[in-house]
């Protein structure tokens, strides 16, 4: 049992989460290809222990392809990644319910933004294809215990959904084009797909330029508070995912929730329209089935944000 029986569905099992592995592949494989990998694992199912791992210590079956890169922290080490069907169903055996990937790849393909030397993956992962902002909303049901983070509710998702829609705004103005999705929990994420030209930290500078933005145009709404007790009662809108290193839960992740949520592209003209349970293990298979994915020619949409910069006097990108 992974994920415990509530009103809205049955005990779902690991059979469940393969099924959907399996359902929603040819979708999924796409966003993993080339991306490092952090696991976040539920052996016990999501009331049960919970662990991150980002090497793994144990002899890897033939078909998972692993990389060396070299990072601060860490020195180099063997990280892996997804580009098979065989590593997906892998990754459900060992329940590792949500796929956190990173924003940059180990590939050259598309846009390279140099030539490739003898340490090609370290050089690759540097270069990120998206901006990231990450929206959570700190305005709580009533219902948490102290301490805890803002449960999902529909005053706080409606308030996200209309931040997101001014950070659209202010993007389409930039002539940069945004891609929503649910977090699968109680936010959304945009992405920004890039030409790989600036590193980890000259695009975090941007996103923090953008977000200030935001803010100082609806204040009462949003906040930068790193201090999560100030955040209460409005949007936190986080730019330092724009991290080497850093990873959010993939398109089409599951998540650890009751409601066995799962993190989903969506049309802008359906914010105020749907809700994140309306996207679980169970439902989203028939929604790609229908719809497809309207996230599949996002690294079609790279902007080189390098001219944009240079055309428009408000934005600096520093290192």
């Amino acid at each position: 049992m992974l994920w415990p029986a509530t009103t809205a569905h049955h005990v779902l099992t690991k059979r469940d989460l393969l099924i959907y592995l399996v359902q929603v592949s040819k979708y999924l494989l796409p966003h993993l290809k080339d991306r490092l990998l952090s696991f976040s694992r539920y052996p016990d199912g999501i009331s049960g222990e919970h662990f991150f791992q980002k090497h793994w210590g144990h002899p890897l079956p033939e078909f998972v392809q692993t990389v060396s890169v070299t990072t601060e922290h860490e020195g180099k080490k063997n990280y892996m990644v997804c580009n098979n069907l065989a590593t997906l169903l892998w990754l459900g055996q060992i329940a590792d319910i949500e796929l956190h990937t990173w924003f940059s790849r180990i590939s050259d393909l598309p846009d390279k933004p140099i030539s490739a030397p003898d340490n090609f993956p370290d050089i690759m992962v540097r270069f990120p294809d998206f901006i990231i902002f990450d929206l959570d909303p700190y305005i709580y049901s009533g219902k948490e215990t102290g301490g805890a983070e803002p449960e999902l509710n529909r005053r706080a998702f409606a308030k996200v959904c209309e931040t997101a829609l001014w950070l659209k705004e202010i993007l389409d103005n930039l002539s940069l084009t945004g891609f929503v999705k649910t977090s699968g929990k109680t936010g959304l994420h945009v992405y920004v797909p890039i030409r790989r030209q600036f590193n980890y930290d000259e695009i975090r500078s941007v996103a923090k330029t953008i977000c200030v933005y935001v803010n100082r145009k609806h204040p009462v709404e949003t906040t930068l508070e790193w201090k999560v007790e100030k955040r209460t009662g409005k949007v936190f809108l986080d730019y330092n995912q724009n991290t080497f290193g850093k990873t959010l839960a993939s398109v089409y992740s599951p998540r650890p929730n009751p409601e066995a949520g799962v993190s989903t592209p969506l049309h802008w003209d359906e914010l105020g329209k749907i809700y994140p349970t309306d996207f679980t293990i169970l439902t989203v298979p028939e929604r790609l089935a229908a719809f497809g994915d309207i996230w599949s020619n996002i690294l079609d949409s790279k902007h080189n944000l390098g001219e944009i910069i240079d055309n428009k006097s408000g934005l600096k990108v520093q290192s």
